[in-house]
């Protein structure tokens, strides 16, 4: 039977749920977006998406994919987006929704994945902030952060930056192609963009970095770090909470702009 098959965006605050992927908790947000699609199509299509985030990372472009019988789909495609909003939490929203090729996949498709991870450096926190930023008071030193960054980019191995989850890691090589410290005001925000990301590693460049700023290593250090590939050389985790799925990149030909 032909089926249609959807490419969705989605934006949530992770800081309720176990990350992306499905648990049998059932507080994973792919959990509650296949109850969301299970309230609308009799299929209760599953959906595969282009990430997984730890527990307590944010998204605002996350990707996914389903599919659904032709037979079932009886609104119109422009609709799609409201009719799954309607049935998922308010920390979860589909953004939008696009037709897909048959031969889409929204995991193994992608070309690359942009982080940002966000730093209130203050005295004093914004309590608007405190669910979406890292408070660090300490001053930092912008310029030796900055010198840092530009040696992530590239390919390494970033054993040196990946958590340990219990499992022999043979491949811990990846592109960087972007790494950057901004700053406006007191809002620190760090961009990591690459072909593709190790568990925690994001967290581990982050921590790293502000680790540096305050004076604990040097900047040319990062090096040796990469260097050496291994986890007790490098700086701390930067907490979750920071943390945002930013953008996920695709080639431009791949899935239509509009359903």
């Amino acid at each position: 039977m032909s089926a249609l098959k959807f490419k969705l965006t989605i934006a949530f605050d992770g800081s309720a749920y176990q990350g992306w992927q499905s648990q049998k908790s059932g507080r994973g947000v792919q959990d509650q977006v296949e109850a969301a699609l299970a309230r609308l199509f009799p299929s209760a299509p599953g959906v595969q998406g282009s990430s997984r985030t730890d527990a307590g990372v944010h998204a605002l472009g996350m990707t996914a994919h389903f599919e659904v019988r032709r037979v079932e789909f009886r609104m119109p495609a422009r609709h799609l987006v409201l009719a799954i909003n309607a049935c998922l939490p308010e920390d979860i929203r589909v953004l939008s929704a696009a037709k897909a090729p048959a031969e889409f996949n929204a995991r193994f498709d992608t070309t690359g994945k942009q982080y940002r991870y966000e730093v209130w450096n203050h005295t004093v926190m914004n309590p608007l902030e405190r669910a979406r930023a890292w408070h660090v008071p300490r001053p930092l030193d912008l310029a030796a952060m900055r010198e840092a960054a530009a040696h992530f980019v590239g390919r390494h191995d970033f054993r040196s930056f990946t958590a340990n989850r219990g499992d022999v890691l043979e491949d811990a090589v990846r592109t960087l192609s972007r790494c950057e410290v901004r700053r406006t005001g007191a809002r620190i925000t760090f961009i990591i963009e690459g072909e593709g990301f190790l568990y925690k590693m994001c967290r581990g460049i982050v921590g790293t970095l502000v680790q540096i700023g305050y004076g604990k290593y040097p900047p040319a250090e990062v090096k040796e770090m990469l260097a050496r590939e291994d986890r007790r050389v490098a700086g701390m985790n930067a907490p979750a909470h920071g943390l945002v799925l930013w953008k996920v990149f695709y080639p431009r030909t791949q899935v239509r702009s509009r359903p």
